[in-house]
């Protein structure tokens, strides 16, 4: 760094003046007590020692205020700091008075120091709230279950009761179980547990088994579909590009309203491939923002009890691991249009993580 750089010179210029200045003034003593006292040996001897044991005495007190202001005070606060970030108080951070183009080592260290607080700050608070949030959706379910179960134990209920009884149990358990199966894929994705090596694949028929797993449900809605799907041959990882596309139109089916429309493109773009999903559904608040990408976040609550909002969380989660981009547009009681750019020869993706 240049800042330290110079800082070496200037402090070795000073310390090359301060000797000069020290013998100098030692020679001008020893030649005034030579002057005064002849042939005295012992009277010159004793003033000589007294000179340079003053010298040695100033330079002693000098270099030991030094290290303390320069060294001893920012190993004393880095320690501290280190040792209360040890017993998980993220909240410490360390002062440094001075501008960024004078920073030495130790601000360096500070500077990093403060930094890490910040982000270990950062990801408890994430944690904490993941956990609020993942025991919030998994007590709800756990609760209905067990309510149910309960009165299926009750001799007043029909069997057309109990049947009804044994349904609700048996879908939210999936809906639980949707919701687990949903954290674990996330704490992998987080963790930068991916597959190592990519592989080739056809694209577009990636694209279009997804689509076909929700048949069902675009027909039961009698949805308009239209694709334009572009045949494209791709290297890369097609199970966790599969959560893409399943969790896209999984939202986009769920949204769109009863005789709605959705439109699903695939088209090269150079070295990437750009998947666009439109839907004419009820669209998201201007408010949300980046939020939609948040863990459990649910703009329209209405449709709570059909997701656990972490189907974006992963989505993004997946696309940034790949070297992706996904954008949203969207208007409110218009519709919402999500495109995905990623790489089609694998070479963007983070394998490790």
């Amino acid at each position: 760094m240049k800042g330290s750089w110079r800082r070496t010179v200037t402090g070795a210029a000073v310390l090359f003046v301060s000797i000069s200045v020290f013998i100098t003034v030692t020679v001008l003593v020893y030649a005034a007590a030579t002057q005064k006292y002849g042939d005295n040996t012992a009277a010159i001897s004793i003033i000589m020692l007294i000179c340079v044991a003053f010298f040695a005495l100033t330079c002693t007190v000098i270099d030991i205020l030094r290290r303390r202001m320069s060294t001893e005070k920012p190993l004393k606060d880095i320690a501290e700091a280190t040792a209360r970030i040890a017993e998980g108080d993220f909240g410490v951070r360390l002062e440094i008075n001075k501008p960024r183009s004078r920073f030495n080592e130790f601000d360096c260290i500070k500077e990093n120091i403060n930094a890490m607080a910040q982000a270990l700050a950062g990801s408890r608070a994430t944690g904490e709230q993941f956990i609020a949030n993942a025991g919030h959706e998994l007590k709800t379910p756990v609760a209905v279950i067990q309510s149910y179960a309960s009165a299926l134990c009750s001799d007043k209920l029909s069997d057309e009761e109990k049947i009804e009884y044994a349904r609700t149990i048996a879908q939210t358990s999936r809906r639980m179980a949707a919701t687990i199966n949903n954290i674990l894929k996330l704490n992998k994705l987080e963790n930068g547990k991916i597959l190592q090596s990519p592989e080739n694949f056809s694209l577009d028929e990636n694209v279009a088994e997804s689509i076909l797993t929700f048949e069902d449900a675009i027909d039961k809605k009698q949805i308009e579909l239209t694709c334009d799907i572009e045949e494209i041959s791709a290297k890369g990882y097609p199970e966790y590009l599969s959560t893409v596309w399943s969790n896209l139109i999984s939202n986009a089916v769920k949204f769109c309203g009863e005789g709605g429309h959705i439109n699903i493109s695939l088209k090269r773009q150079g070295g990437d491939a750009a998947f666009t999903i439109t839907d004419d559904g009820c669209g998201i608040p201007a408010d949300a923002g980046k939020k939609i990408f948040d863990k459990f976040w649910q703009g329209d609550t209405s449709h709570s009890s059909e997701g656990n909002g972490l189907g974006l969380a992963m989505v993004k989660k997946v696309v940034d691991i790949l070297g992706g981009e996904i954008k949203v547009e969207s208007r409110l009681g218009k519709g919402t249009t999500f495109t995905v750019i990623i790489n089609i020869d694998g070479a963007k993706a983070k394998a490790n993580g």
